[in-house]
């Protein structure tokens, strides 16, 4: 008598392979650890085999776990596929997009109504942290999708554009004159260190009058004209400048706009909004030039 395979069974061993756990995979899934795990039972259980090898920290296929990984890569890219083609309702479900707090605009917004044009069934939660923070949530499952500003990319990132860091003030601020000169800059700002060596290698004496958590707060001070921030060229609202410092401030380096993303999500869907940011932050990189 031949037996069936739960294509959401499938779905969740792939994912748990990809992922390297449970855990991981239910974030990626949106579904609870517990679904998952019933639905690998299930499935171990109608084969009557062992699919995973739970022994370790990281969660791997077992021989035959690898045999069927394969096979069910393609059944579930079939299955997408044939529902694609005979369905409108495929592009249907949410992306969790995280984005750096400070590149959000003016790039996001515009990319976001565009995705939303075509694929209008598909809502985008939008997650706004820290370098840092995206790339814990990333690892946690939490997102499906991050962009980062880092000097370098992880070997499982994409570099889609670079830009130079650059001191922003309010138009014909003067805080930047001042010394010490003041500075405001987020807790976990990943520009921070870099930006304070290159002010002790200048020998310009600086200090920090506003650490915040939150880039709004660090936006009012410097309308207000009480300090400077750092900032990628391009990024920066409409209400500030780029500073014409004449060399008082240390020139900064370039820093490169990284994408990160699962790989057992819809791949048409995700492609498309990787595209969408890469165009998006390539021309701002146009721009800068």
């Amino acid at each position: 008598m031949s037996r069936n395979l739960d294509l959401n069974s499938l779905r969740s061993f792939v994912a748990v392979a990809d992922a390297g756990g449970v855990t991981r995979a239910a974030g990626r899934l949106n579904l609870t650890q517990s679904a998952v795990s019933m639905q690998l039972k299930r499935l171990e259980e109608s084969l009557g085999i062992s699919l995973l090898d739970r022994s370790t920290r990281s969660v791997r296929p077992t021989a035959a776990g690898d045999r069927l990984l394969s096979y069910a890569r393609r059944m579930l890219n079939l299955n997408d596929e044939a529902v694609a083609h005979i369905s409108d309702s495929a592009d249907v479900g949410v992306v969790v997009l995280g984005v750096p707090v400070d590149i959000v605009d003016p790039a996001i917004p515009q990319v976001l109504r565009q995705f939303r044009s075509e694929f209008p069934r598909i809502r985008v939660q939008l997650m706004a942290e820290h370098t840092i923070g995206l790339k814990q949530a990333f690892q946690h499952g939490d997102c499906h999708m991050i962009l980062t500003t880092e000097k370098g990319c992880d070997q499982n990132g994409k570099t889609i554009a670079e830009l130079p860091l650059m001191w922003i003030g309010p138009i014909d601020g003067q805080a930047w004159e001042e010394t010490p000169v003041p500075l405001a800059l987020g807790k976990t700002c990943v520009f921070r260190g870099h930006a304070l060596r290159a002010l002790e290698r200048e020998g310009v004496e600086w200090e920090v009058v506003l650490e915040a958590a939150a880039h709004r707060a660090i936006e009012a001070a410097v309308s207000a004209d009480l300090a400077v921030e750092l900032l990628l060229k391009g990024t920066q609202p409409s209400h500030f400048e780029l500073i014409d410092h004449g060399g008082k401030l240390p020139d900064l380096d370039t820093w490169q706009i990284n994408v990160y993303r699962v790989q057992d999500q819809s791949k048409r869907v995700l492609d498309r909004l990787e595209d969408m940011l890469k165009h998006a932050f390539q021309e701002m990189q146009k721009s800068s030039a």
